[in-house]
């Protein structure tokens, strides 16, 4: 039976929601494992900055096969550069999460070792049956295949490269760091929660300043959820600021995709190949979850 280990390492969750994904996991025939501080509160966080990486470093350091981040928010880059990696490089293990995750998803991605980007245990509750599905088929190491309605911004084409990514705001957050990503030659995957338009149309550009578009092998634009404009309006929908800022490269561009802030969070294995297909009527992404 295969370990999970439920951590958060960002901001504090309900102890409800803890136990319900538990118990979920659970009956999935998971066997689960709670960390110290996953049900803690310290002002906007589950724990003290030393609590949440005591918390991280027990859940590298175990026999776990996956660490399961109960949710986002933020606070992961508080504590990340002061784990040690030792143990974990003798029993490797998936980091799974989202948003604010994506901080260990680049950390992931710098050492060599792939991530899942995936729902969390704070949205089980309201989760399709879809992203529950796909996250089990993950960790169970199977065959993820996802058919997505068009979008009238996609552009056609077809690959099959390695995924990386996550949320926008993390991404462009660390970039020019010491866990900047490398996206020549891969598929990028962006999602992102809250932000003004105009604030898209900054990170898209700072991506674009730093080289981080002009040689994807592909561009997948997942949830862009409750999106902001200004008080002086910025004229264009978040999806064509993005359509805008690669419309000189020709890599295939997905809009719409089925992760990200949404209740239909799909998995995604980052740091590992997939292959995406778009066309004028047709959009699928498929990806064997190896290495599990």
């Amino acid at each position: 039976m295969k370990k999970i280990r439920i951590v958060s390492p960002a901001k504090s969750i309900s102890k409800e929601q803890i136990d319900f994904g538990q118990n979920w996991l659970t009956e999935a025939q998971f066997e689960v494992e709670v960390g110290q501080y996953a049900k803690g509160e310290h002002n906007y966080f589950s724990g003290t900055d030393a609590q949440r990486l005591s918390d991280m470093q027990s859940a590298l350091d175990s026999d776990a096969d996956f660490i399961l981040c109960a949710r986002g928010g933020y606070g992961s880059v508080r504590i990340i550069d002061q784990l040690d990696w030792s143990k974990f490089f003798q029993k490797p293990k998936l980091i799974c999460g989202y948003s604010d995750i994506t901080v260990f998803h680049n950390r992931m991605n710098k050492m060599g070792f792939p991530s899942l980007h995936c729902t969390a245990p704070l949205n089980f509750k309201e989760n399709s049956e879809d992203a529950l599905n796909s996250l089990t088929t993950a960790l169970n190491g199977g065959l993820n295949r996802y058919q997505i309605e068009p979008h009238q911004l996609n552009r056609k084409g077809e690959v099959e490269a390695e995924v990386v990514g996550g949320n926008l705001a993390i991404i462009s957050t660390l970039c020019g760091t010491d866990d900047d990503i490398n996206t020549k030659g891969k598929i990028l995957f962006i999602e992102d929660v809250g932000e003004a338009v105009y604030a898209i149309d900054r990170m898209m550009w700072q991506l674009k300043k730093a080289g981080k578009l002009s040689d994807l092998a592909g561009l997948i634009v997942g949830g862009m959820t409750d999106m902001k404009d200004s008080a002086v309006p910025f004229g264009q929908r978040v999806e064509e600021v993005i359509a805008e800022s690669v419309s000189e490269f020709d890599f295939p561009v997905c809009f719409n995709f089925p992760a990200g802030h949404i209740d239909d969070n799909r998995t995604i294995l980052l740091g590992a190949k997939a292959r995406l297909y778009v066309n004028e009527s047709d959009l699928n992404f498929t990806q064997q979850i190896v290495g599990v």
